[in-house]
């Protein structure tokens, strides 16, 4: 089983760009910038966190019971293995060489010949990995833009019950 991932490295770039922001919410003065810079932010994890998936470029660390849960990553789009640790069957804290296993889209496994050493009972190991994508499909992006105006022009709580854009955009590229 895995547990939730958390970010180790946040991502230093948005897939939405202050230029595009403005663009969508029709403003070209600098007085909301910083604003609009934490809103193309928020909206982006908003973005991820219903498709399940990691749209900017970060470094995440999740947590697993066994080595058979990496047959399916909990986080994705993968694009690199950073490390994985764990504790061995005599108490102490490990890193598995990447000899032993490679990356497979959403998923690592043996290479030939390679076994999963043992791991000390009751211990969990640590996936450390990058993620994210530098090419953001066009809805996933124009999502995000749609948000970031919601968010702009309308500053205080609203109805969120309905079917909108944002999920219609989104529906599509769930991550299950």
């Amino acid at each position: 089983m895995w547990y939730p991932a958390t970010v180790t490295t946040p991502a230093a770039n948005e897939p939405v760009s202050l230029v595009e922001a403005k663009r969508q919410v029709r403003i070209d003065f600098e007085d909301d910038d910083e604003y609009l810079t934490d809103l193309i932010s928020v909206a982006r994890s908003h973005a991820e966190k219903y498709c399940n998936v990691y749209l900017a470029p970060q470094t995440v660390a999740a947590k697993a019971d066994d080595w058979c849960d990496f047959r399916h990553l909990p986080v994705g789009p993968a694009q690199s293995v950073t490390s994985i640790a764990y504790v061995d069957s005599t108490g102490n804290p490990q890193t598995l060489a990447g000899t032993v296993y490679e990356l497979r889209n959403d998923a690592i496994v043996l290479k030939y010949g390679q076994n999963w050493p043992a791991i000390h009972p009751g211990s969990l190991i640590t996936l450390t990995v990058a993620v994210g994508t530098a090419d953001v499909q066009p809805a996933i992006k124009h999502a995000i833009l749609v948000r970031v105006a919601d968010l702009y022009e309308s500053r205080e709580s609203q109805d969120d019950s309905k079917w909108t854009t944002f999920d219609s955009l989104l529906s599509n590229h769930r991550y299950y």
